[in-house]
C-alpha cells in the first residue's frame, strides 16, 4: 500500500531550485490527497536500511512535523488528523517505527525514537497503544539484543517520558521503566553509549518516580546509582548524571536531607576540578536548590499558604562552604565574554547562583562576600577586580537596605573610579553593578536611596562620560541611567533632583543612539529605551520644555529613515528596527505631553505631521514597525480626541491590514487595542467604520489560525464599540452575543489545573464581562430590551465564575461591575432574575470585606442597583 518516494525525497533536497520546488509540490499534494498512505510511505522509507541516508533523514523530519507543531492550533489539527487514520494503517506505521530502532544507522533510529514519542503523546493519554512500554522494555530484557538497539530503546523511553504526563502510566509500568533505565546505567553490563542514553532517559523519567522517591529503599538505590554515575570517566555521562541531580533537586527537594553531604562533596569537586560543561551542571544544582527555597519562603510569607513541603534550609546550612566555592568561580572569566551575550561559562553561572543564594538567605551572605570584594578589588590582575565587582553586584538583591547601604555608600566612589579602569571587562561589569545599585537601592518614593544631592552630580557626570566608552560598556551605562531615572518617579520633591541634568542626559542619549561603531543595534535600542524611561519618569512641570524640544528632533530622525538606501534584506531590517525605536519614543512623548492640559497643545500642534510619519511607516510593510506605529497611533488618538476623525479615511486600510494579520498575532492584538482607543476618542463618529471593523473582529474570533491570546481583547473591544455608538450597536447583537455566549461555554469546560490555560481563562472571563458591560451601558438609555434575551445566560455565567474560589481579583471586579450594569440597564424587567440569587449576596459580601477600595466601591454601587429594582 505504501508508495515509492525515495526519488521525490532526494529531489526535494536538490541544489536546483526548479527540481526542488517540483518535488516539494509533489510531496505536499501526496500529503493532502492521501495522508494515511503518505505517512506509511515515509515510515517505509525511514525503516529501510537499503535507502539513502538523505531520503531517510527527510522522511523522518516530515513524519515528525506531520504529528507535532509549536503552534497549539496547528498541533490540535495534526492530532485530529492522526486520530482519524484507520487503525490498521496506524499499526503498520508504528510497527515500522519500532523496527527502525534496530537500524544500524544512528540518525534513523534517533529520528524514529522522536516520532514514536510524538505518537505516544497522542495515543497513550487516550489509552491507546497500551503495548508500547512492554515492547520497548522487551528490547532491554532480551540478552541477545544488540547494544545499539538498547541505546535506541532507552532514548525512546526518555523521549516518551518527556512527552506524556505522569498520570498516563500505571505504577507497575513506571516501576518497570525505572528498573530498565537504572539498570541501563550499570557500568559493568553496558557500553558507554547505552549508559549515556539510560542516564538521559532517567532525567526525563524522574517526574514519574514520585512513589519511588517516597520509598526509602528505592530512593536510596536511585540516588546511589546517579551519584556513582556522576563519577564516570566519560564526560558526557558525568554531565547527564549532574543534569539528573539538578532535576532531582527541583522535583524531590523534600527528601534530599540524607544525601546533602554527599551531594555537596560531588558538586564541590566538580566545580573545582571537572571540565566546564560538568561544572556548570554542578553549579546549576545549587541554583535549583535556591529556586526551591525561594519559592518555599514566598509560601511562608503569604498569610494563608501551606506549602505542604518542609523548608530544610540547605542553603543556609551550606553557606560557609558554598559561598567561597562560588566566589572562586568568578575568577574563571573568558577574555571576550563581555562582547558576546551567547557565552555562558562557569564564572557567569557562579555569579548567577551567588545572586540566588543572596535572595535565599539575605543579610548573612554579606559578611561572607565583602572580604572577597575588598581583597580583590585592588589587585593588579583584571580578573580579580572584575570578580570583585561581579560579586558585589550579585548580592544586592536579598539583603536589607540597612545591611547594604553603608557598604554601597562607602564603595560608590570606588565603583565610579572603576568606570575609568584600563580593562574593558572591569568597566563592563562595574556598569552592570551600578545598574543593579540604582535598580535595587534607589527608591526615594519608598523612603530609601544611596543617592543624595551630595553624590548625584558625580554619578551623573561619570555615567555621561562613560556613554562614550566602547559599545558594550555604553549599553550597560544606558541601563544604569534607566534605573537612575526610574527611581525618581513619583518621588515628590526628590524628583526635582534629576531635573537639572535632563538636558545633558537627553543630548548624550540621542548622540549614543546615533553611534555607528556598534556592530549590532543593541546599543541604539538601549539608548532609545532609556530615553523612553527618562521621559516617562520626568517631572512634567520641570521637564516639559526639554521633552517639547525632543519631539521635533525624533520626528526628524523618523523622516530621515525613509531616505535610507535599501539594497538588501539586512538594510530593510535595520530600517525597520530604527523606525520601531523612534515610533516607541514618539508614543511615550505623546502620552507624557497629552497627560496635562498645559502641555497637550504641543502634541496637537504637531499631530498632522506625526500622523503623516506613521502612515509612511506603515507603507514600509514591516510587522515590527507596524506594531510600534500602531501603539503610537493609539496614543495619538487619545491625545487628539474627536479630531482624530480626519485621519481615519487614510488610516483605515492599515487598521484592516492589522486586524487581518493572523500570522503575526501580536500585531493583530495591538490593532484590536487601537480600535478601542479610536472608539474612545471618536465616540459615535466612529460609526461609518463600524461595519467593516465588526466584520473583521468577528472573522478573527471565528479563525482557527489566529493565536487564542488575541481573542479576549476582541470581546473587550465589542464593549468599546457599543459604548461609542450606543443603541446603533443593535445590528451587531445577533452576531456578537452568540460569540460571547460560546466563549462563556468554553470557560465552563476549561481545565483550570493547567496554569497557562487558567491564566487564559481569567483573561477570557474578564473580557466577556467587559463586553457585556459596554453593550449594556450602550443600550441603557435606549432599546435596553434588546439585551433581555441574553440576561439569563449572563447571570448563569456570573454564577459559574463565582463558584471558582481561586478566581483572579480582576475577574471578580469585572463580574461585580457587569452585575450592576445588568441591573442598571434592564431595571425592573429582570426583577425575577435577581430574586433568590443567594450567590450574589455572598459575592457582594465578599467584595465589601475586601481591602481593595475600588472593588468595595463597585460592590456598593452594584448592591444599590440591585436594591433599586427589587423594591420597584
Amino acid at each position: 500500500m505504501a508508495m515509492e518516494i525515495t526519488q521525490i525525497l532526494l529531489s526535494a533536497q536538490s541544489a536546483d531550485a526548479r527540481v526542488r520546488t517540483e518535488a516539494e509540490t509533489s510531496l505536499r499534494q501526496f500529503q493532502e490527497q492521501n495522508l494515511p498512505v503518505f505517512l506509511l510511505s515515509l515510515s517505509f522509507e525511514l525503516s529501510n536500511n537499503e535507502k539513502p541516508t538523505e531520503s531517510r533523514r527527510l522522511a523522518g523530519i516530515i513524519l515528525k512535523n506531520s504529528l507535532d507543531a509549536k503552534d497549539a492550533t496547528r498541533k490540535s489539527i495534526l492530532v485530529q488528523q492522526w486520530m482519524g487514520i484507520e487503525i490498521a494503517i496506524k499499526s503498520q506505521i508504528k510497527e515500522l517505527l519500532l523496527r527502525t530502532l534496530g537500524s544500524s544507522a544512528q540518525e534513523a533510529w534517533h529520528t524514529s525514537a522522536q516520532v514514536i514519542a510524538k505518537i505516544a503523546s497522542i495515543e497513550i493519554p487516550q489509552k491507546q497503544w497500551p503495548e508500547l512500554i512492554a515492547t520497548l522494555l522487551n528490547n532491554m530484557t532480551q540478552r541477545d539484543r544488540p547494544s545499539t538497539l538498547k541505546q535506541a530503546t532507552l532514548e525512546t523511553l526518555g523521549f516518551v517520558c518527556e512527552e506524556i504526563s505522569d498520570q498516563d502510566l500505571v505504577q507497575d509500568e513506571v516501576n518497570t521503566v525505572l528498573t530498565a533505565v537504572v539498570q541501563g546505567m550499570n557500568l559493568a553490563e553496558h557500553s558507554p553509549e547505552v549508559r549515556l542514553a539510560a542516564t538521559r532517559a532517567l532525567c526525563n523519567a524522574l517526574g514519574f518516580a514520585q512513589s519511588n522517591f517516597e520509598n526509602e529503599m528505592e530512593r536510596n538505590y536511585i540516588m546511589k546509582v546517579v551519584c556513582e554515575t556522576a563519577l564516570s570517566k566519560e564526560v558526557e555521562i558525568r554531565k547527564a548524571a549532574f543534569e539528573c541531580l539538578v532535576s532531582i533537586a527541583s522535583t524531590y527537594y523534600d527528601v534530599l536531607e540524607p544525601y546533602m553531604q554527599t551531594l555537596f562533596e560531588l558538586t564541590s569537586n566538580a566545580v573545582k576540578g571537572d571540565v566546564e560543561e560538568v561544572a556548570l551542571q554542578a553549579v546549576e544544582f545549587w541554583s535549583s536548590i535556591c529556586d526551591e527555597e525561594i519559592e518555599l519562603q514566598e509560601f511562608e510569607s503569604s498569610e494563608s499558604a501551606d506549602s505542604g513541603s518542609p523548608h530544610s534550609r540547605f542553603i543556609e546550612k551550606a553557606l560557609p562552604a558554598l559561598v567561597p566555592m562560588l566566589l572562586e568561580t568568578l575568577l574563571k572569566q573568558e577574555e571576550d565574554q563581555d562582547q558576546d551575550d551567547s557565552i555562558w561559562n562557569i564564572s557567569m553561572a557562579g555569579g548567577t547562583c551567588l545572586g540566588l543564594v543572596s535572595r535565599t538567605v539575605g543579610d548573612p551572605i554579606v559578611p561572607l562576600v565583602m572580604p572577597f570584594v575588598e581583597d580583590k578589588i585592588r589587585k593588579p590582575d583584571w580578573h580579580s577586580r572584575e570578580a570583585a565587582t561581579y560579586a558585589l553586584g550579585s548580592i544586592l538583591d536579598g539583603p536589607t537596605f540597612e545591611k547594604l547601604s553603608p557598604l554601597v555608600h562607602a564603595g560608590l566612589d570606588f565603583l565610579l573610579n572603576l568606570m575609568k579602569d584600563e580593562n574593558n571587562h572591569v568597566r563592563d561589569t562595574t556598569a552592570w553593578t551600578l545598574t543593579r545599585v540604582f535598580e535595587l537601592l534607589h527608591s526615594p518614593a519608598n523612603g530609601f536611596s544611596v543617592l543624595s544631592p551630595g553624590n548625584l552630580p558625580r554619578v551623573v557626570r561619570v555615567l555621561l562620560d562613560s556613554m562614550q566608552d566602547v559599545p558594550n560598556v555604553a549599553e550597560k551605562v544606558c541601563g544604569a541611567i534607566y534605573y537612575l531615572a526610574q527611581g525618581f518617579e513619583d518621588a515628590g520633591t526628590n524628583a526635582s533632583l534629576l531635573s537639572p541634568y535632563l538636558p545633558d542626559i537627553m543630548t548624550c542619549l540621542v548622540a549614543t543612539a546615533d553611534r555607528t561603531d556598534s556592530g549590532d543595534s543593541k546599543l541604539r535600542s538601549s539608548a532609545y529605551e532609556t530615553i523612553n524611561e527618562v521621559v516617562r519618569c520626568a517631572n512634567i512641570a520641570e521637564a516639559s520644555q526639554i521633552i517639547a524640544q525632543l519631539l521635533p528632533a525624533i520626528m526628524n530622525k523618523l523622516a530621515q529613515t525613509f531616505e535610507l538606501q535599501i539594497v538588501s534584506l539586512d538594510d530593510r531590517e535595520k530600517q525597520s528596527d530604527l523606525q520601531a525605536s523612534l515610533c516607541g519614543v514618539l508614543q511615550v512623548i505623546i502620552q507624557k505631553l497629552s497627560n496635562t492640559d498645559g502641555t497637550k497643545p504641543i502634541i496637537l500642534q504637531y499631530a498632522d505631521q506625526i500622523m503623516l510619519l506613521f502612515l509612511r511607516v506603515f507603507a514600509c510593510h514591516s510587522s515590527t514597525v507596524h506594531e510600534e506605529a500602531m501603539l503610537a497611533i493609539g496614543a495619538l488618538a487619545y491625545a487628539t480626541g474627536a479630531d482624530f476623525l480626519k485621519y481615519m479615511q487614510e488610516f483605515y486600510k492599515y487598521l484592516e491590514m492589522g486586524l487581518q494579520n493572523f500570522e503575526e498575532y501580536q500585531v493583530c492584538a495591538v490593532t484590536v487595542g487601537v480600535v478601542g482607543d479610536i472608539c474612545r476618542a471618536l465616540d459615535d463618529k466612529v460609526l461609518p467604520f463600524c461595519d467593516g471593523i465588526m466584520e473583521l473582529l468577528l472573522n478573527d474570533l471565528r479563525s482557527d489560525v489566529l493565536n487564542r491570546s488575541v481573542k479576549p481583547p476582541i470581546f473587550s473591544c465589542f464593549g468599546d464599540i457599543a459604548l461609542a455608538i450606543g443603541d446603533r450597536f443593535e445590528k451587531y447583537v445577533c452576531y456578537a452575543l452568540p460569540m460571547m455566549q460560546g466563549a462563556a461555554e468554553i470557560c465552563a469546560q476549561m481545565d483550570m489545573d493547567d496554569e497557562e490555560l487558567m491564566e487564559y481563562g481569567y483573561q477570557l472571563k474578564r473580557s466577556i464581562f467587559e463586553a457585556y458591560s459596554g453593550i449594556l451601558q450602550g443600550f441603557k438609555d435606549s432599546k435596553s430590551e434588546v439585551m433581555l434575551p441574553y440576561a439569563s445566560h449572563l447571570m448563569q455565567f456570573i454564577e459559574l465564575v463565582f463558584k471558582d474560589r481561586q478566581r483572579d481579583e480582576s475577574v471578580t471586579k469585572a463580574a461585580v461591575a457587569v452585575t450592576g450594569d445588568l441591573a442598571d440597564a434592564l431595571g425592573p424587567n429582570i426583577k425575577l432574575l435577581f430574586k433568590d440569587r443567594a450567590f450574589l449576596n455572598e459575592l457582594l459580601g465578599e467584595c465589601l470585606q475586601s481591602d481593595d477600595e475600588q472593588l468595595k466601591e463597585t460592590a456598593t454601587w452594584t448592591q444599590g442597583m440591585i436594591g433599586r429594582i427589587m423594591v420597584s
